[in-house]
């Protein structure tokens, strides 16, 4: 028979037993579907956090107090004892290299802020002029911290896009003075609105000079120390250079950690790489299941059919022509399947980015291939012993219903 006519014949038989085939095309369907539903959420997780991180700024390298071991604790911590503080004389002698473009020294805190009768609770983040570079964050009105020494406590503020619409409503807020804990802060800047970064609402937070933040949370150890690379070529000699400056400050002694931006993104990006396969695979079960399903179905369809098969062979239809007939009943019940479970998926994957737009859902095209390659791989495998069982059937019997 020409391939065209295996196709006809195969096409006939599923039009023949039209819920069977309904069933087994679902069950297939549903498979794919799964695979690239779960790969997409996965590959969207991986991009939501690449994102988030590309928003920090470029080149980074960022300085923790205390040291982390690869075991995830430092041996002080076994001991009772508390990382030594980073100071803002530290956070300057960074300055010293020539491969620091620029520093940004972070401490962060919770206060009530309030305006007239208007109060509620906001984060608080000290540091200075150099953050809004480092960190790319955009100023909507007025001006950002002033530049100058880091130990200057002026009583300035900017505020976050919702904390001035809270205060001030359809006013700007520019001059006007808040009082945060026990001390009073004129506003001189408002931040654009930015929304979510890395898990805190720069909408919601109030900005105040590293100093006064010290003073207003009474405490003189910097939270990080955000550290900018004059080029990315710079970022690794940049992290070497922090090191060795803060070893020397504290005494010879290791005490800081300093990890760059790259190396937290490719420890993320392969974890969720990893996750994104598991999930995966898990979805892909459900392909096998469906091959299950395809495989008994093709046994009662043999049992159904075994007059038909009698009088194929009887014609003279060798036992590799009947295989070949069942087989491409498999591939074209795997490939109907594969294509509406593809188009099940996207559907899916477009319904999550409508509900979660923040979230860049998109199913991986390695995953789209694994689904559609499974989907007609299990197909035609658990088709192996039906076909053979339909193959070895006695004509005479077979044309007697036996």
């Amino acid at each position: 028979m020409r391939p065209l006519d295996v196709a006809l014949f195969a096409s006939a038989s599923l039009r023949g037993s039209r819920t069977r085939t309904l069933l087994m095309i679902l069950a297939m369907s549903i498979g794919v579907a799964s695979v690239v539903i779960l790969t997409g959420l996965g590959e969207g997780a991986r991009r939501y956090v690449v994102n988030q991180f590309s928003s920090l700024g470029t080149n980074l390298v960022i300085v923790f107090p205390g040291r982390t071991e690869t075991a995830g604790i430092g041996p002080g911590m076994l001991l009772g004892q508390i990382p030594r503080e980073l100071s803002l004389d530290d956070a300057e002698a960074l300055l010293r290299s020539p491969t620091i473009k620029r520093i940004a020294p972070l401490t962060i805190g919770t206060s009530q802020i309030s305006k007239d009768a208007l109060n509620r609770e906001v984060v608080v983040l000290g540091s200075t002029a150099e953050l809004l570079p480092v960190r790319h964050m955009t100023l909507g009105q007025g001006q950002f911290l002033p530049a100058g020494d880091l130990h200057s406590s002026e009583s300035v503020c900017v505020l976050g896009a919702k904390i001035r619409r809270e205060l001030f409503g359809h006013q700007s807020g520019i001059g006007a003075w808040v009082r945060l804990g026990d001390r009073r802060f004129r506003v001189i800047g408002v931040m654009a609105s930015q929304g979510e970064s890395m898990g805190f609402n720069t909408d919601e937070i109030v900005i105040i000079p590293v100093a006064s933040a010290h003073m207003l949370f009474n405490t003189s150890g910097l939270f990080r120390v955000l550290v900018e690379a004059n080029s990315r070529d710079a970022i690794e000699p940049a992290k070497r250079a922090a090191e060795q400056i803060l070893t020397e400050r504290h005494g010879g002694e290791r005490d800081v950690t300093v990890v760059t931006q790259d190396a937290v993104l490719a420890t993320f990006d392969r974890i969720l790489r990893a996750l994104t396969l598991a999930i995966g695979g898990i979805a892909a079960i459900s392909l096998a299941v469906a091959g299950v399903l395809i495989m008994n179905v093709m046994l009662i369809a043999v049992s159904q059919r075994v007059k038909e098969i009698g009088l194929l062979k009887a014609l003279g239809a060798p036992a590799v022509q009947i295989r070949t007939l069942f087989f491409a009943e498999a591939v074209l019940l795997s490939a109907i399947g594969s294509v509406f479970g593809l188009l099940l998926g996207e559907l899916g994957v477009l319904a999550i980015g409508q509900l979660y737009p923040s979230l860049p859902v998109v199913a991986p095209w390695w995953a789209v291939l694994a689904a559609i390659g499974t989907s007609l791989g299990t197909g035609i495998l658990f088709s192996v012993w039906p076909a053979r069982r339909a193959a070895r059937l006695d004509p005479v019997q077979a044309l007697a219903g036996r």
